[in-house]
């Protein structure tokens, strides 16, 4: 059974900076991807940034130059460092992890962290 711990989330006020981080338990073989989501009310989900095989990382268009994603594929964990945070970020962030888990030769699962939020104050 693979979980997601997400952790960081919270209320800034706008130009502020948050550090998520997620932490992935279970039986994993290997990683596809890491990365994060966000949902705002009333909107769809979004892909923020992921990283990808380990080493290539994507972000949203409106993210980039602004949060930085890291991680440890040996650890299972991801972090998201956001700096000068605008009103329009706040959301509920999702950790999500593409991997698989039942052997390293097998298909690849989806699961998602509970969710945090973030709030940014004008």
């Amino acid at each position: 059974q693979v979980q997601l711990v997400e952790s960081g989330g919270g209320l800034v006020q706008a130009g502020g900076s948050l550090r998520l981080s997620c932490v992935a338990s279970g039986t994993i073989f290997s990683i596809n991807r890491m990365g994060w989501y966000r949902q705002a009310p009333g909107n769809e989900r979004e892909v923020v940034a992921l990283i990808i095989s380990g080493d290539t990382t994507i972000y949203a268009d409106s993210v980039k130059g602004r949060f930085t994603i890291s991680g440890d594929n040996a650890k299972n964990t991801v972090h998201l460092q956001m700096n000068s945070l605008k009103p329009e970020d706040t959301a509920v962030y999702y950790c999500n992890l593409d991997a698989k888990t039942v052997r390293n030769t097998g298909p690849t699962f989806r699961y998602w962290g509970q969710g945090t939020q973030v709030t940014v104050s004008s």
